[in-house]
């Protein structure tokens, strides 16, 4: 076993330690939390304190067992998306729901119960999600299910690793007709008519997300290109699955100055001006659909050592369309540098107990890190409670204790599992401290 200090990929949060072992049954005592690639962008993978230990579970990547005739794998939680990408998608399989990187484990997954562009067809990952094997707190090794054990089940789905160290996961694959996306994509001068193209493909695409401008204001608020995709019923041009790109790294932290408003408002023009205003139709890689930013390899150091942080919120159904224009004009009214805007449609709640999305449009806004950050994070919480809606606490680092209890109904529920498994808050993290009231 090794150590190394980690952050998050927002660059929050340089505390702790991190470990590797590739037997995550055997723990030491003092781990905290595991901890898969470090995808999340805020604090909810990072050690409770200076003096805590995080496990990596990066070396317990063995795939156990695969059943081709319904798909069900059994793997260890290290397991990477990645992986399964390389291994599945020339087999004709792929996992039912993906998040936007591919650089996730499975665990992780799991524990954050991803959501895609496919949600308002497919829902969440925890839904294929058949059984668990989890090492609580007091070091038992427990099988659990729909069926056995459901309370740890369903509070480990979505519980940000809090209720038990994650071992091996066992979930259904989807098969595939061919390894390629067939994709449209389509360029909106606004916000209205961005969200009335987003909400009619939704109706007919299994996966869809809008690119908004998130700097235009005025007659162009929420300009942006609405992408569609569906798996292709044949190869493309006879060609193998698609491999994915070795991707160029950005070598090292970028001057704060070099991401700005100008800089990234001409990148925002070039790339809505360069689409052009017909409808595009192509075949493309799952890899590039699917997984745009795995492009550039360490892409957060475009933030440089300021960080960057994701708020990314739910807005019920009957608030969607008029809650984005609303929030896309606090970002413009409050001069917000919000540098990267994707909005998605959101199909039903999930059953995990504190499963992200509901029905509804969600919206993930970057935002470098600056000395207005808190206050903007405050003031767009305590809107998004007034519309019942919700934060992401995956891509979370800011919100308060007390706007998150205000924001989730289900959290007493939630909490009451979590004490039945774990009274003395063994396993925690930095985010669980600062939400939960853990102890550091």
């Amino acid at each position: 076993m090794s150590g190394q200090l980690i952050s998050g990929w927002g660059r929050v949060g340089s505390v702790g330690q991190q470990v590797y072992t590739d037997d995550l049954s055997r723990l030491p005592a003092e781990v905290s939390l595991c901890r898969g690639l470090g995808r999340s962008y805020g604090d909810s993978s990072l050690p409770a304190s200076p003096k805590s230990v995080v496990a990596c579970t990066t070396l317990a990547d063995r795939l156990l067992h695969f059943e081709p005739n319904n798909g069900s794998v059994t793997l260890e939680a290290g397991v990477s998306l990645r992986t399964l990408a390389r291994l599945f998608l020339p087999r004709g399989w792929f996992v039912p729901v993906t998040p936007g990187t591919s650089d996730v484990t499975v665990g992780g997954m799991v524990a954050a119960d991803v959501h895609g562009k496919n949600h308002h067809v497919d829902g969440c990952f925890g839904s294929y999600v058949d059984e668990l094997l989890i090492r609580v707190a007091d070091g038992r090794t427990i099988v659990c299910s729909r069926n056995t054990a459901s309370d740890l089940f369903w509070a480990t789905i979505g519980g940000m690793g809090l209720t038990g160290h994650i071992l091996k996961v066992t979930f259904r694959m989807n098969r595939i007709p061919s390894p390629w996306i067939s994709a449209e994509s389509v360029r909106a001068n606004d916000i209205d008519t961005l969200l009335k193209e987003l909400r009619e493909s939704s109706n007919e695409w299994p996966f869809t997300v809008a690119w908004v401008d998130g700097l235009s204001g005025g007659r162009n608020l929420g300009r942006g290109i609405v992408y569609k995709g569906r798996w292709s019923k044949r190869t493309a041009n006879g060609l193998s699955a698609a491999e994915p790109r070795q991707a160029p790294a950005v070598p090292c932290d970028l001057p704060n100055w070099v991401l700005n408003r100008w800089s990234v408002g001409r990148f925002n023009d070039g790339t809505y001006y360069r689409h052009g205003a017909r409808t595009r139709v192509y075949t493309q890689s799952p890899y590039d659909f699917f997984y745009p930013l795995d492009s550039v390899g360490h892409w957060n150091r475009v933030y440089g050592r300021r960080g960057f942080t994701q708020y990314q919120c739910v807005i019920p159904e009957k608030h969607g369309q008029e809650g984005m224009r609303q929030l896309l004009q606090y970002l413009s009214e409050k001069h917000a540098n919000a540098f990267l805007c994707v909005i998605k449609n959101c199909g039903d709640e999930g059953h995990g107990l504190l499963s992200f999305p509901l029905a509804g449009m969600s919206a993930a806004i970057d935002l470098p890190i600056d000395r207005h950050t808190q206050g903007l994070v405050d003031f767009l919480n305590e809107w998004v409670i007034g519309l019942g809606g919700r934060i992401y606490l995956a891509k979370d680092a800011f919100t308060r204790a007390e706007h998150f209890k205000a924001m989730e109904p289900r959290l007493a529920h939630w909490e009451s599992v979590r004490c039945r498994w774990d009274p003395t808050r063994r396993i925690r993290s930095a985010q669980s401290v600062r939400i939960f009231g853990d102890p550091e």
